[in-house]
C-alpha cells in the first residue's frame, strides 16, 4: 500500500450531537469534556447566541448557544442540555469555549475521504463553518470547522472585553 491509500483509510473519531433533527459532529480531538447545562453568567452586549460565561476551574469559557448560533428556534434547556467544551485554535493561539447543544449522540470513526465537500446553495444559505458531510450508519451527519464557527468577529470582540483571562 503506498502512502496516499494509506491516508485515506485513516478514520478520525467524531462526537456527535444533535440540534432540532439534524445531527452534527467535531473532531473528538478538540473535545475536552461533556457537561450537563448549568446557570451562566451573562455578559453585557453580546450577540443573542452567547449565553454568557462560566468558570470551568479557574478557566472563563464563553458559552455559545449553536441553535441559536444556526438561526435556530429556541429550545428551553432541559435534563438532555449538554454544553460539549471544545479547545479552539485561534490564531495560533488554543481557547477553550463551550457549546450548549440539544443531546449527545454518539461517537463515529470517519474515514478522511468520507467526509464529502458541502453543496454550493449560492448565497442562500451560509455553510461557512460546515467542513463537509458524512454518511454515517445509513444518516447523513455535518461536519462542522469549529475553529471557523467559533472564531466569529462577535467572538473576537467578546474576548476583547473579557481581556485574556480565558
Amino acid at each position: 500500500m503506498n502512502n496516499d491509500t494509506m491516508t485515506n483509510r485513516v478514520a478520525n473519531k467524531y462526537l456527535t450531537f444533535v440540534l432540532a433533527t439534524e445531527e452534527y459532529a467535531v473532531d473528538i480531538l478538540r473535545v475536552q469534556e461533556i457537561k450537563g447545562w448549568s446557570k451562566v453568567t451573562k455578559m453585557p452586549n453580546t450577540p443573542h447566541y452567547i449565553c454568557g460565561v462560566i468558570n470551568l476551574r479557574g478557566t472563563i469559557v464563553p458559552i455559545i448557544d449553536l441553535r441559536l448560533r444556526f438561526g435556530l428556534d429556541r429550545l428551553e434547556y432541559g435534563p438532555m442540555t449538554v454544553v460539549v467544551v471544545v479547545k479552539v485554535l485561534s490564531n495560533g493561539k488554543e481557547r477553550i469555549m463551550g457549546v450548549v447543544v440539544d443531546a449527545v449522540s454518539d461517537v463515529y470513526d470517519v474515514m478522511e475521504n468520507e467526509i464529502k465537500p458541502p453543496p454550493d446553495f449560492g448565497t442562500v444559505i451560509s455553510i461557512e463553518f460546515v467542513k463537509g458531510l458524512a454518511t454515517v450508519e445509513e444518516k447523513m451527519v455535518i461536519v462542522l470547522d469549529i475553529d471557523y464557527l467559533l472564531n466569529s468577529q462577535e467572538l473576537a470582540v467578546m474576548e476583547q472585553r473579557m481581556g485574556d483571562g480565558g
